[in-house]
């Protein structure tokens, strides 16, 4: 039933890296319960953090290369994007369990090629912002963004098909539930979610930002959608993320943008 409702993977690689000028790295490595993931690391410029990019629950990591290039112009930073399994040139069949050993052995690549945890921000998007936000609690970043986070895939189900949910929620195994979780978060944290939102309410947000611990900050981006955050208003959002990436040693007090 994950198949039916949370997970929709592709195979073929549309593009590359390369196809939007960009410099990249094509990696397989090793996720923590031995299953083949593939991903992409961009270099960035020396001295600035890598971002461990997380994405949502469609497509593959070639349906991000746009993400890629707009971090590499706007930021300067080297990033780092993975398929889950089942996705795009990575081996076996994505669940719940096997998307956090995934992100573990993706972490793992980065700390064998020197990056330690106070050079690395996670950043999630949809279903990849639960990936981040467990593989935070395990091993703490520098700072965590979520972009678009829903709380739980029950709350999901409760919003979008509370009949079809009541009758077969119970075959899911895969609930995300990182309502439960984000108290844990020792990072700094950035939420980001487009105003207009209709798939993920920006309500699920403002419930995750309610409950996390400081330093925290809850960006809303008025006028985008779901899919749309990091074009709809692009100065804004850079400028958004500039502003964390420079506060992150600072240890910033909790705050809201409306």
């Amino acid at each position: 039933m994950d198949h039916t409702f949370i997970f929709f993977p592709t195979r073929d690689i549309a593009m590359t890296p390369q196809g939007a000028g960009l410099t990249y790295e094509d990696v397989f490595f090793t996720a923590s319960d031995g299953v083949q993931i593939h991903g992409w690391f961009v270099p960035g410029k020396p001295q600035a953090p890598v971002v461990l990019f997380f994405h949502g629950n469609a497509g593959n990591i070639s349906h991000r290369v746009d993400n890629l290039y707009l971090f590499h112009q706007n930021l300067g930073v080297s990033v780092f994007i993975i398929d889950y399994r089942g996705y795009g040139h990575s081996s076996g069949k994505a669940s719940e369990e096997g998307t956090y050993a995934d992100a573990r052995g993706a972490l793992a690549w980065l700390h064998k090629n020197s990056w330690d945890n106070d050079q690395i921000i996670y950043f999630g998007r949809s279903l990849g912002a639960a990936v981040a936000t467990q593989l935070a609690i395990e091993e703490p970043p520098a700072g965590l963004v979520l972009e678009s986070p829903f709380t739980s895939v029950a709350a999901m189900g409760r919003r979008h098909n509370p009949i079809l949910f009541f009758l077969l929620g119970w075959l899911l195994n895969s609930n995300y539930d990182t309502l439960a979780k984000i108290d844990r978060i020792k990072a700094p944290l950035l939420l980001l979610h487009g105003s207009k939102d209709t798939l993920v309410p920006p309500a699920m947000s403002e419930q995750l930002f309610d409950r996390a611990i400081e330093p925290k900050t809850l960006h809303l981006i008025h006028g985008a959608g779901h899919n749309d955050t990091l074009s709809h208003r692009q100065t804004e959002y850079w400028q958004t993320w500039r502003r964390f990436i420079e506060d992150l040693h600072s240890a910033p007090t909790a705050r809201a943008t409306p």
